[in-house]
């Protein structure tokens, strides 16, 4: 396999040449991740490449089908979030969010520890400077927090890397022994996937950046994490519940909400705990659905926020109390909206009523009747708040006299393209069922199936009729997870900076040891140059660079 052949690069010149290239110039740049889609979707079964970095011989990239369908989903994606950007959007967005793409394409075909840390560190990077192009001070303020955060992780999972190669563990990624190294990667892991209680920096951070910002955020670093604990944590228990509450504890929240992009943000955490349930489960029709998932996830919930960004575009508000009466003054946005919508609520001929079903129907296969229920239950909060509230709330009502401007041909040719795809994938599943790693049989579209959707979501709707009066926004602050994590600050800060020094060193110490050892057995390497390394390197300066310009 030959490096040509990774779909990062693409991603990584596009984002090079965002710090030269003028406004003007830079749909162009879409160049790249055409290229970079049909790089991932030919990547061959078994396919590896290897080569040194810094006298360590790496796994640069090893392909199989589930890598392929995280790399063929991530660089498109990438793509259409580069087009709802636009040439309107700033130098520091192009080069941020095609380099976290291409971050997470090194996630994602990593076959080594090693570089999947290194693309893990560099879009930690490049999602910072994502955050801080909303270019208020809370936006600036979030993006510190959620790089403490980020990095805290780093460190964590670079430890779990030193403990495990240095106690004779394979530096090639995959399942992990039960180990003291193995809760730091599931530390790591848990972090980036917003498992709770270390989720509050998703809904910190993300609605605090650009519109655009937020489109490329809501798709790496969760979905790398579910890839991540694909990998190393498969049939592992304690994920079923864990996602299991992820699914309600998000939905909850959701519904309190009152700042749209937060809300949204809120049903990260909760499609994403779907995903994590199915790791746990880890039988093949659950892997199978965590992987379809977090496909038809990444697009539904991008489309989401496309219109949710739309909507603060035009109308420079995002709290639901400050909206109301858009319908006619923005049908196109309401209308792709409500496709995105109804498809996390599980709507039939959408792509999530194809994918959330084959993990609901992984629980009832394994005999599992509360994770069943449970999951089933998380869906009504989902279309209550995501399909009901904030479209009648925003869209709805006679107006709350705010001034409507123009939305940008590039978001709504990004929303139509990526509602398409919800539709498509959603009408016919056996092109998203191709892409999976195990051969499945399973059918989505029976009556009795259809039948209980259309029935559960005609309920919901009828609740919400009795009930929006008690759902209208208000405009108040939901305090999350964070409290704890606030009060416990100064106390760590205080007593455990020593202990901390401590472990440093013994991390020191260990990673010279690790890094003296081959990462386990691999084809011979190429010989050729390999530059992802100084690639990666050379695009974080960048970003940094535009970033703090």
């Amino acid at each position: 396999m030959s490096e040509w052949a990774h779909p990062a690069w693409p991603y990584l010149a596009a984002a090079l040449l965002a710090l030269v290239l003028p406004a003007r110039a830079r749909p162009a740049l879409l160049a790249g991740p055409a290229l970079a889609v049909g790089l991932a979707w030919s990547l061959p079964d078994g396919g590896t490449l290897t080569g040194r970095v810094m006298g360590v011989e790496l796994a640069l990239a090893r392909a199989d089908a589930l890598s392929r369908m995280f790399a063929i989903v991530f660089a498109l994606f990438g793509g259409l979030a580069g087009l709802y950007a636009g040439p309107g959007a700033g130098r520091r967005l192009h080069v941020a969010g095609f380099a976290a793409t291409a971050a997470g394409l090194v996630i994602v075909l990593a076959g080594d520890w090693i570089t999947l840390y290194l693309g893990w560190e560099a879009l930690a990077i490049a999602s910072f400077a994502i955050v801080t192009d909303g270019g208020t001070p809370r936006a600036w303020q979030a993006a510190y927090r959620y790089l403490l955060v980020h990095f805290a992780g780093d460190a964590l999972l670079l430890a779990g890397i030193a403990w495990h190669l240095a106690t004779g563990g394979s530096g090639l990624v995959g399942a992990l022994p039960a180990d003291g190294a193995r809760l730091l990667f599931l530390v790591a892991f848990a972090i980036n996937a917003a498992i709770p209680p270390v989720h509050a920096w998703l809904t910190d951070a993300y609605p605090e950046s650009s519109p655009a910002g937020t489109v490329f955020l809501s798709a790496f670093a969760t979905k790398a994490a579910v890839y991540a604990l694909a990998r190393a944590f498969p049939g592992w228990e304690p994920l079923v519940w864990a996602g299991v509450g992820m699914t309600l504890y998000g939905v909850v929240f959701a519904v309190l909400e009152n700042d749209i992009r937060r809300l949204l943000g809120y049903h990260i955490v909760s499609q994403v705990g779907y995903m994590v349930a199915g790791v746990g489960l880890g039988t093949l029709l659950s892997l199978n659905g965590t992987a379809a998932h977090a496909f038809a996830h990444i697009l539904y919930k991008g489309l989401l926020l496309m219109g949710a960004g739309a909507v603060v575009h035009a109308t420079g508000r995002r709290k639901l109390s400050e909206l109301g009466g858009l319908a006619g003054a923005m049908p196109a946005v309401l209308a792709l909206y409500m496709v995105g919508a109804l498809s996390i609520s599980g709507a039939p001929l959408l792509n999530g009523f194809v994918s959330k079903s084959l993990i609901v129907a992984a629980a009832e296969a394994e005999h599992r009747p509360v994770v069943y229920t449970l999951l089933v239950l998380a869906s009504v909060g989902t279309f209550l708040s995501v399909g009901l509230k904030l479209p009648w709330l925003a869209f709805g009502g006679t107006g709350s006299g705010a001034s409507v401007r123009a939305v940008p041909r590039a978001m709504l040719v990004a929303m139509t393209l990526t509602g398409a795809l919800c539709v498509l994938t959603g009408v016919a599943p056996s092109l998203l069922y191709v892409l999976l790693p195990f051969p499945l049989t399973y059918e989505p579209y029976t009556a009795t199936h259809v039948l209980e959707a259309l029935q559960g979501l005609t309920g919901i709707a009828l609740a919400f009729v009795l009930l929006r009066r008690q759902l209208v926004g208000k405009p108040a602050v939901a305090l999350d997870t964070d409290r704890l994590w606030r009060a416990g600050g100064a106390w760590v800060g205080g007593r455990l900076a020593p202990a901390i020094a401590r472990a440093a060193g013994a991390l020191e110490a260990a990673a010279d040891v690790a890094v003296s050892r081959p990462v386990g057995p691999m084809p011979r390497a190429t010989g050729r140059p390999v530059g992802y390394a100084v690639l990666l390197a050379v695009a974080a300066v960048g970003i940094a660079l535009v970033a703090f310009r």
